[in-house]
This record gives structure tokens, sequence and C-alpha cells, in this order.
């Protein structure tokens, strides 16, 4: 039995608000589906800096970031293995482009979401609409 300790991977995830909606990306590895932009911390990393780097990587929009919104670390949230995730808010600037591991890009309203939202990200964005509606919202 190996000593070595299992730890989650620790992950970021960004509600890009951009041209009256938020950016997702189609992911162009699996698992398929539409996502928020979003990826793995890089060692010696911040949250912070791993969230423009991602944005940037995914979209290529330059990103402000705003607020943190919640981590989620449910162990189930990602079927490849367990992630925790850190949520941000950013406003946008540029041309939205899908790049690197995004298949496709685009700008959504809570009346057009694709479907399906792959992880937990209609979870990520129903909280993020419910935070937008509200003067004071916890999670």
């Amino acid at each position: 039995m190996s000593n070595q300790p299992r730890n989650p991977y620790l992950t970021v995830d960004i509600l890009i608000e951009y041209q009256g909606g938020i950016v997702l990306i189609q992911r162009a590895n699996p698992p398929h589906g539409w996502a928020l932009p979003g990826g793995f911390v890089d060692y010696g990393e911040s949250l912070e800096s791993a969230a423009v780097r991602e944005a940037r990587e995914e979209t290529s929009l330059h990103v402000t970031l705003v607020r943190q919104l919640h981590t989620y670390s449910s162990p189930e949230r990602d079927p490849r293995h367990h992630t925790v995730s850190t949520v941000f808010v950013a406003t946008a600037t540029g041309d939205l482009a899908a790049s690197d591991d995004a298949a496709d890009a685009g700008v959504f309203t809570a009346d057009t979401l694709p479907a399906p939202l792959v992880f937990d990200h209609a979870q990520i964005v129903n909280d993020y609409m419910r935070y937008k509606n509200s003067i004071i919202y916890y999670l």
C-alpha cells in the first residue's frame, strides 16, 4: 500500500460576462458538451492567474476578474476524477474565438443556454443567475 496522499485536482471556472450574456465553450475533449471556460491550476500559480490564463486560452478574451462566486467540491462533479473548482465572475474585452481545447464558443443568456452543460456547470450557472437577480445572495 502506498503512503502517497490522494488529493483532489484544483481547478478554476470562469463566468465571463460578455455582450449581454455569458461565454460558454464546447469541449473538444471528453466529456463532450458545453462548459464554462476553465481548467487546471498549475503548480506555483494562483487561482486568479489560472482563471485569467484559462479564459484567454479557451476564448481569446482578455478578462478582468470581478469577484469569486463560490467553490464547488463534490467528489462527483467531474466523472474523470475528484476536482475542486473555484468559480470567478469576470468581464471581458476582445473578440471571442474558440481556442486551445475549445471546439466552439458562444454567448448565451438564461433563455438560450445550450444542452448539455457538462460537469456541474448547470448548477453553477443557476447559482450565478440567482446571484445576479438578488441584492444579497449567499451560496
